[in-house]
């Protein structure tokens, strides 16, 4: 072990810098990592190319940590609750609003906040390993960039276990949790991973639109709303997007129709407490939305990592969903925006959404 700095002493730091949860795994090859590469040649991770990113020898960098940094000992994982105070998607809303996933809601970048809480915790196990005349160890600081798997760390670390819709689920604070990671070369006592309590639960797998759940614990990305309205560049796949519905960036159904986020505790961080105008929006206002208030709103939100077409892509694609006549006069002028993209969707949302309404109203004749 590291001479004194203890994984306990670790954890008390991290509360200390603000996390809600901590724990220590270590850096041994697990059957989650040696299911990756299986899920890659899949291709369940469709466009996302740095998942596949290697090392000089050729080895799958996310595959094992000794492939991606041979000189750690140990993982430190933290994690910081954002939920907050409003209502989850499939308990409120209409039709004429979008939903933005509940994560990116805050006042500030997540990644900003928790690498700035694991810098300090950096600094701090620095200052512990000075004052008992320790060598300071070698880290380094990951929040969703780093060529590590942060979930599977989590599961080893304590934080919780993985469940059937892929995310970490704790007991306490269910699953509204960002996950940060302190790679170190200081030899850790791990922590155990606790037992899995979804039990024969499926409630997230049956509430996906898009079936992207091929079987339980398995995540088919290139179906995930999540994946398609962020990641996804160019056309969503036409027999995917009625499955979108009102979704504009992200999504948050299987988590929202999990009963271990019934009664999850709220973010006691002020920096992830939610924007109101981002809960709920309007579809008609983000429609309208120039390139320059699309930075100037998102400047330090995660939905900047959509772009701005993008974004349009997504509300067009909500706007068909709807069954509101009113979105009509707004994707005819859109179905001739400059970007090709944009205006494919559009055409196909006027369509679609003309085909919803002779549905609601039969005796109107096909008018389409």
């Amino acid at each position: 072990m590291s001479g004194g700095v203890s994984s306990g002493e670790i954890k008390r730091l991290a509360s200390e810098v603000g996390f809600d949860l901590a724990g220590v795994a270590g850096i041994a090859e697990t059957q989650e990592h040696r299911f990756f590469a299986q899920w890659l040649a899949e291709g369940y991770a469709g466009e996302m190319g740095y998942l596949e990113k290697c090392n000089e020898a050729g080895e799958l960098k996310r595959a094992s940590l000794v492939n991606a940094a041979p000189w750690a000992r140990s993982v430190i994982v933290c994690a910081l609750n954002y939920n907050s105070d409003q209502p989850y998607s499939t308990h409120a809303g209409t039709t004429s609003q979008g939903w933005i996933s509940r994560y990116a809601w805050s006042r500030r970048d997540y990644h900003d906040v928790v690498l700035e809480k694991l810098r300090i915790l950096e600094a701090r196990l620095s200052e512990a390993c000075k004052e008992q005349d320790i060598t300071v160890p070698r880290t380094w600081c990951y929040v969703d960039t780093g060529p590590v798997i942060e979930r599977i760390f989590a599961k080893y670390a304590g934080i919780g276990w993985i469940g059937k819709n892929t995310c970490i689920l704790n007991e306490q604070l269910g699953s509204w949790l960002f996950l940060g990671v302190l790679l170190t070369s200081l030899e850790l006592a791990p922590d155990l991973p606790p037992p899995d309590r979804c039990g024969s639960c499926t409630r997230c797998l049956d509430a996906c639109p898009t079936h992207a759940f091929p079987a339980p614990y398995q995540l088919d990305a290139t179906k995930c709303i999540s994946y398609l309205t962020i990641e996804k560049r160019g056309a969503i796949p036409e027999e995917l997007r009625a499955g979108v519905g009102r979704q504009v960036f992200g999504c948050d159904i299987c988590q929202d129709v999990c009963p271990w986020n019934r009664q999850a505790p709220l973010t006691r961080t002020p920096e992830l407490e939610a924007r109101l105008e981002l809960v709920n929006p309007e579809l008609e206002w983000l429609a309208r939305l120039t390139l320059e208030e699309f930075r100037e709103i998102f400047r330090s939100s995660p939905v900047k990592r959509a772009r701005f077409d993008g974004l349009r892509r997504n509300v067009v694609i909500a706007m068909g969903n709807s069954g509101d006549e009113r979105f009509l006069p707004v994707l005819q002028k859109l179905s001739t925006s400059e970007d090709a993209v944009v205006a494919e969707h559009a055409r196909w949302a006027l369509q679609h959404l003309r085909y919803l309404t002779a549905m609601k109203n039969p005796s109107g004749g096909e008018g389409f």
